[in-house]
């Protein structure tokens, strides 16, 4: 399986809607897409073997995959909505209150370049309720950073780690993920990002504002932050129109190409393995 099919527990969260339980999950036969993106869904500078399918979270991407000679190519939807069709919304014990806040982040091969002092000042000048800041474990493990979103009395927390080489994913990142977006009333950001897409189909308000700082050696090939403010403009600013962002949501997600368990294990390459599951049983 390539690495990247475990970050931010993909790889567990589509064996449990497949029907494999809480089990390690089997190797994937493809390369599931991993994050929001606005190119071919594949993230650049990683290897990846010829005529291996990418497993992609949209028709849109699927389109631009082909674009640049991507040929085979399944559209299944992101995990995050497998996650939602597994824990479908409750009533609430406590009614959604304030925000939850992702600044951009970095990874382990790129730092962000920003200054997070300007933001603090303009996230307490425009959020009407508490703050939760989200910060991505790279932030949060750089003490000085933390520290400032703490000291400005924010709720400073962290989602887990994404993974890295098959080591040390969190299987409940996303599950974290979901029941923190799902105590706020908005979700916001300096980027349009998975987080604020997530935050969408949880029943967040978005908002994306703010500098949106610059990541160290950033590709340019699909258009950067520039082509996301030209292609979504409809989804940033500190107010949006929210039927518009969850019909947006939507499609980005790929939430009406989701597949059935069933399917989904065909895709996969899981077929049989559900079958030495049901064996077992008997």
């Amino acid at each position: 399986m390539h690495h990247a099919n475990h970050f931010y527990g993909h790889a567990h969260v589509l064996a449990r809607y497949a029907g494999l339980g809480d089990r390690h999950p089997p190797r994937i036969n493809g390369y599931v897409q991993h994050g929001w993106n606005i190119g071919d869904g594949l993230a650049p500078g990683h290897p990846y073997a010829d005529r291996t399918p990418s497993l992609l979270w949209s028709e849109q991407t699927r389109r631009r995959a082909w674009s640049v000679g991507r040929r085979n190519v399944v559209v299944i939807g992101a995990p995050f909505v497998y996650l939602l069709a597994m824990r479908p919304e409750e009533p609430p014990a406590e009614e959604r209150e304030g925000t939850i806040w992702y600044p951009f982040h970095g990874w382990e091969g790129q730092h962000v370049k920003g200054d997070h002092r300007k933001l603090i000042a303009l996230i307490r000048e425009t959020e009407p309720g508490p703050v939760t800041v989200c910060l991505y474990w790279h932030e949060y493990g750089m003490r000085n950073v933390r520290r400032l979103y703490e000291r400005a009395g924010f709720r400073v927390i962290c989602h887990g780690y994404r993974g890295h080489w098959w080591k040390d994913t969190d299987p409940e990142f996303l599950d974290k993920q979901l029941t923190e977006l799902r105590r706020h009333r908005r979700v916001a950001s300096n980027r349009l990002t998975s987080a604020i897409f997530y935050g969408i189909a949880a029943g967040c308000e978005p908002a994306v504002y703010g500098d949106p700082m610059i990541l160290s050696n950033e590709d340019p090939t699909f258009g950067g932050t520039a082509r996301i403010r030209r292609q979504w403009p409809q989804l940033h600013g500190t107010e949006v129109d929210l039927p518009t962002a969850v019909d947006i949501a939507r499609a980005e997600l790929g939430t009406d190409h989701r597949c059935s368990p069933a399917e989904l294990r065909e895709l996969l390459g899981w077929a049989n393995l559900q079958e030495e599951e049901e064996d077992r049983d008997d």
